[in-house]
């Protein structure tokens, strides 16, 4: 819904998107470019904790030494801000052929833009090994990571609204004397970084969509700052806010299962460790 919100045309409200997908495509529709990023969800999700918290102890140790002590809000920004840099190297290529597998079926109407030789309308790609093929042989390493400067932009303050909520909500709700959180308020602390992650990263989700469809059949946008020119050009400063209900009610649930699955994770291994090595 996310994806045909902010990159298609005629679709309208959320409710008007949910219908047009069922109706033209069932429900099938709804799980278009789901395969790759599902394969690819894990190692996304270690690399940006991993890099989070690796960042986050080593700043530590530089201030504190060997001496535990809880983190700075600054060291939490600067690992916020190294681990969104770093997911947009594994994150580009995989939402690149995510949204080009949902956009390749939907119309074109937009005139005077140059259109490639496959129809509007028509499947390009057979699936995402195909469409990573595809768009390799004809657009080279370069049009693997389309949209990464708009997406560099949007995860960078992104992950600074994700991880900065989440330990100050943390830190807010537990009780004193508490070593950590409860599951409950890990899972409600993530939730809501979730969320307020997502509005705020909802703006140049919208460029870096738009950015990544174009090239299934025209060529559209001559880059980031293009691309939003054109858009608020064509649609007014309302078009950046397309997608942002969706992106705020999907960001709570799996932000919260995210963060605990995290947290109860990192606890288990811990204990396990102890009991090896007491």
């Amino acid at each position: 819904l996310q994806t045909r919100m902010q990159a298609g045309q005629g679709y309208g409200n959320t409710l008007k998107c949910i219908l047009t997908v069922y109706r033209n495509e069932s429900l099938a529709g709804f799980f278009k470019g789901m395969s790759f990023p599902l394969a690819s969800i894990g190692v996304y999700s270690s690399v940006v904790f991993g890099v989070f918290s690796g960042t986050q102890r080593w700043l530590a140790r530089r201030r504190h030494g060997d001496a535990p002590a809880a983190p700075a809000l600054a060291d939490v920004a600067l690992a916020s801000v190294v681990a969104g840099g770093i997911s947009v190297g594994i994150g580009t290529p995989v939402e690149l052929v995510k949204i080009r597998l949902q956009m390749q079926t939907q119309p074109y109407a937009k005139e005077k833009v140059q259109l490639n030789s496959t129809a509007p309308g028509s499947p390009v790609y057979r699936g995402p090994i195909h469409c990573l093929r595809t768009i390799l042989e004809k657009e080279g390493i370069a049009g693997i990571y389309r949209g990464n400067v708009a997406m560099i932009l949007r995860d960078i303050p992104g992950y600074l609204a994700y991880f900065i909520p989440y330990a100050m909500f943390c830190d807010w709700v537990t009780p004193d004397g508490s070593l950590s959180p409860n599951a409950f308020t890990i899972w409600m602390a993530g939730g809501v970084a979730g969320a307020v992650s997502w509005a705020v990263s909802t703006p140049m989700d919208v460029v870096k969509s738009r950015l990544q469809a174009d090239g299934v059949y025209s060529n559209q946008y001559k880059g980031t700052l293009d691309c939003m020119l054109q858009s608020y050009q064509n649609e007014g400063l309302k078009v950046f806010c397309r997608g942002l209900m969706v992106n705020t009610v999907r960001g709570f649930p799996s932000s919260a299962a995210m963060f605990l699955g995290y947290e109860l994770s990192l606890k288990a291994m811990k204990r396990c460790q102890s009991e090896t090595n007491p």
